[in-house]
This record gives structure tokens, sequence and C-alpha cells, in this order.
């Protein structure tokens, strides 16, 4: 089972990670992403095209799925406004085991920083700017292949 979600209302964590225990597999990992705001960001605002990023995610989901012959895999992303403490992304899998729970969801979260077509703009009180992707998100999603 894949599950994929895009959509601009807060993230309901007992609900997601209820939806991936379902599945009765041995192993359940999970990762929460919130907006930080500790630098000093006030706002964050993604933006994206819809049906471009869904498909990317189903995309990033399906090989994760094939790879470690994962149960179940679900991945929510926010859009739109959001403040820091927010939640921006759930990713969650199931597995026969552990480990492939735990290797997947971290391909999964290092894979979406970079292969997902989204656009971020930060606010610090008046500055306002997009962001570029960082250097160490590439190189953390170029481990995987």
């Amino acid at each position: 089972m894949i599950r994929v979600s895009v959509q601009p209302a807060p993230i309901d964590l007992a609900t997601e990670i209820a939806g991936v225990e379902a599945h009765g597999a041995g192993g359940i990992a999970t990762f929460t992403g919130s907006v930080r705001g500790d630098d000093g960001v006030t706002r964050l605002t993604l933006e994206h095209y819809p049906g471009m990023t869904e498909a990317a995610l189903c995309g990033i989901a399906e090989d994760a799925f094939a790879r470690w012959g994962l149960l179940a895999v679900t991945i929510v992303h926010r859009v739109g406004p959001m403040v820091p403490g927010d939640r921006i992304v759930f990713v969650g899998t199931a597995a026969t085991h552990r480990a492939a729970a735990l290797e997947s969801c971290a391909f999964l979260i290092d894979r979406l920083k970079t292969d997902a077509p989204f656009w971020k703009k930060e606010e610090r009180g008046t500055d306002i700017r997009w962001v570029a992707a960082r250097e160490s998100d590439t190189a953390a999603a170029g481990r995987w292949g």
C-alpha cells in the first residue's frame, strides 16, 4: 500500500501512524519534520505544481516499496504558509523487519528533499527570500545511488 498526500491541512500524526501500523508489519519507522524557528524564520511558505509533485512523491515511494519489499509507505507533505513548530512532512514505512523499515524511511526523506518539486520561501520579519536546495541534502540523497 502506498499513500501520498500533498495538502495545506495540518498533519494528524495519530491517524497517519495508525494507517501505517494497520498492515501488521514487524517494523514501523516514521519521520516527522517540523518548521524550524531557531534561525529566525517567522513564516515558511511551500509552493508546488499539483499533479507533478504528487507524481514525483509516488515515484520515490514506489522505488522504496520495491527496493525494501515494504508492506506500506505513507508520505504526507504540507504546502502553503506555516509557522515554526508546524509539521511539514510525515514519512512512514512498514516492513517485515526493522532494518528495512528504518533504511527505507531514511531513503524516502533524503530523496524527497531533492527530488520532489517544492519551492520554499522563508520570512524573517521583513526579510523574505526563496531558499535554494542545500548541498547537504544533495549529498544525503546521493548516498542511495
